[in-house]
């Protein structure tokens, strides 16, 4: 039991605080012991991690270090949240994406999400992916419009998807106080997708239309997700949203000949969709600086106290895998858990299954429950800003938000978005930024669980219906996996045509103490990429080794797996036993130059993965 003394000053009172130098110094002396010698700023660097965007992770941040004052939920500048209450009265609105052409079959998909779960739609129309704009009222029938608010998604059919709405209110007899809905609009965003250039004056008419009679209806949307999905960072995808915002409100306020909007009128018309990744913080990070970003464009604009941003996440599609997809419901859990914690207004959260065509019953269920579970079972939006006054959310917010802001500038300085699309400058922006990225996805220095990490290579694939093709002609759509995709695929191919996979030998060196690390790490290396890591018997020497390679079905390659002692006493014999029995390629586990002469290639922690297995595949016969 602890006992305060009588003056009610606490125990620590007497222990003097420790200093940051203090810490350093700490640090300085763990690092000597693993070989770096480094003091200072040096020793902390040495413990940081370099993120996209020019941002660090530190390993250590306190108060003095932190960013300025951040405000109250709901004042500007929105840091904190965009209401008071943030979402502690009900949650975040649990919205659900339906795909399809068949009307009946979206149809029971809404209503089983509504029952369960659901509190807003979210439904395709329109093109090659969405339902016909006709078909909308048999999609919602039995949907009580005043209830459940609606978000369009239909591309260059905006106009007539939203008119079909507001029609279907008036024709169900929703009061146009108690229409709830996002119409959609997004001609940059749909330009963005397909190259296509639509013009803003009907969404400008819609804007006007919904401001005056539809308090409760936003007509456009700045859709951050196709800056996401062509490979782009947080940063750059905060920076064209904002210019996509500038040129909404530009458009919407400008008088011309029927007189236009007021700027706390014209914010009101917005929403703003963003992705949500595994990478919590960074997640949280976002959703925080966007409204911070946001609060001072409507502050340059002269209405500060109207700039809470209405804010949609949508679980990345770029993290989402095909090869075992039944990690991305972990996935998508902790995305929608850093979106409802950054304080987004409405999270959807993509069923597992997503990247492998139209989602089943399962997927779609265990889509809304992760949200549900979140809510009810976690109590996530029972405390508001539950990340405030983390020193490093509040750093990591106010530096994305600069960097968000720099690009932002750069693109205003280049005309605005419009003019930047069309001179290719976010697409060489965004492309040399996933260039950046892959090379670490490559060296595995952002690993894919299940795909460039512990792959399985019994899995037995999933089988959906194909989900209706996307928009095309715009900019990329990437994904973590395709790389690993690719390989794989040249895997399942060879496969299907021989009945085996392509094998790699390991050859494991001395006792499992020895031996157990390196052999982990090749067998997940390999299997990456397809090939079929066959370890056995456990350990070899060179008197055994031609006849386990002989017998392991190997395709002409081994690796040596042991300790750095080991390799020395025994690599050289057992390489030469391998080649004897017909291994063309004898790799070395470990690193580069060990054994030197002995063996002819190296794989080791941060080697291209990518260009080593692809080198296999072609050197054992596997097409591509």
């Amino acid at each position: 039991m602890t006992v305060l003394p009588d003056d009610g000053l606490s125990l620590a009172a007497e222990f003097p605080d420790a200093t940051h130098e203090q810490w350093q110094r700490l640090v300085e002396g763990v690092l000597r012991k693993s070989g770096k010698d480094v003091s200072g700023e040096a020793a902390e660097d040495a413990l940081s991690t370099k993120l996209e965007d020019g941002l660090t992770t530190r390993p250590l941040y306190t108060a003095p270090e932190t960013a300025g004052e951040t405000g109250f939920p709901g004042f500007a500048p929105f840091v904190r949240g965009g209401s008071p209450a943030g979402g502690a009265a009900a949650g975040w609105d649990v919205r659900q994406r339906h795909l399809g052409h068949d009307p009946v079959r979206v149809n029971e998909a809404v209503l089983t999400d509504l029952e369960n779960g659901v509190t807003s739609l979210w439904l395709s129309l329109g093109g090659p992916g969405g339902l016909p704009v006709d078909a909308l009222p048999r999609a919602l029938d039995g949907v009580y419009l005043d209830l459940a608010p609606v978000s369009l998604d239909a591309g260059a059919a905006y106009a007539d998807a939203a008119r079909a709405l507001l029609r279907l209110y008036a024709e169900r007899g929703v009061a146009p106080g108690a229409a709830r809905a996002s119409l959609g609009a997004d001609p940059l965003g749909h330009e963005a997708r397909t190259g296509e250039a639509l013009g803003l004056a009907d969404a400008v008419a819609l804007a006007r239309e919904a401001a005056a009679h539809w308090p409760g209806v936003r007509a456009l949307c700045v859709d951050a997700l196709p800056y996401h999905e062509a490979g782009g960072s947080a940063a750059e995808e905060l920076g064209l949203s904002l210019a996509t915002g500038v040129a909404y409100l530009r458009a919407l306020t400008d008088a011309g000949t029927d007189g236009g909007l007021g700027i706390e009128a014209a914010l009101g018309q917005l929403e703003f969709r963003y992705a949500a990744t595994a990478d919590q913080f960074l997640t949280i990070a976002k959703f925080r600086a966007a409204r911070r970003l946001w609060a001072r464009i409507a502050e340059a604009c002269g209405a500060p106290g109207a700039g809470a941003q209405r804010q949609h996440a949508v679980t990345s599609p770029v993290m989402m895998t095909r090869r075992d997809p039944w990690v991305n419901m972990l996935r998508t859990t902790i995305a929608s858990m850093a979106a409802g914690v950054g304080g987004a207004d409405s999270v959807t959260v993509l069923p597992f299954d997503h990247e492998l065509g139209l989602p089943d019953a399962f997927a779609r269920r265990i889509a809304r429950n992760t949200s549900t579970i979140l809510l009810e079972e976690s109590h996530l939006a029972r405390v508001i800003d539950p990340a405030g006054g983390s020193y490093y959310v509040e750093q990591l917010t106010d530096e994305l938000a600069h960097a968000a802001w720099e690009f932002f500038q750069t693109v205003e300085k280049a005309g605005g978005l419009a003019a930047a699309l069309r001179s290719g400058l976010v697409a060489d922006r965004l492309a040399a930024t996933w260039a950046e990225r892959s090379k670490k996805l490559a060296k595995r220095r952002e690993p894919i669980t299940g795909v460039s990490e512990f792959p399985l290579l019994s899995e037995k694939p999933l089988d959906r219906e194909p989900a209706p093709a996307g928009p095309t002609g715009g900019l990329p759509r990437v994904r973590r996996d395709e790389a690993y995709e690719a390989l794989r695929a040249r895997s399942d191919a060879h496969l299907a045509a021989t009945g085996a996979r392509p094998r790699i030998f390991l050859a494991a060196l001395g006792p499992a103490a020895a031996h157990t690390a390196r052999a982990t790490f090749a067998a997940n290396l390999f299997q990456a990429g397809g090939v079929e890591a066959v370890h056995d018997p456990v350990s070899v020497d060179a008197a055994t080794a031609a006849e386990a390679y002989a017998a392991s079905g190997a395709d002409g390659m081994a690796v040596l797996c042991s300790s750095d002692a080991l390799y020395e006493e025994q690599a050289g014999a057992v390489a030469e036993a391998l080649r004897a029995a017909g291994a063309t390629t004898v790799f070395l586990a470990g690193k580069p130059g060990t054994s030197a002469g002995s063996v002819d290639e190296y794989v080791f922690a941060g080697c291209d993965a990518v260009a080593v297995l692809s080198s296999v595949l072609d050197r054992m016969g596997v097409s591509s």
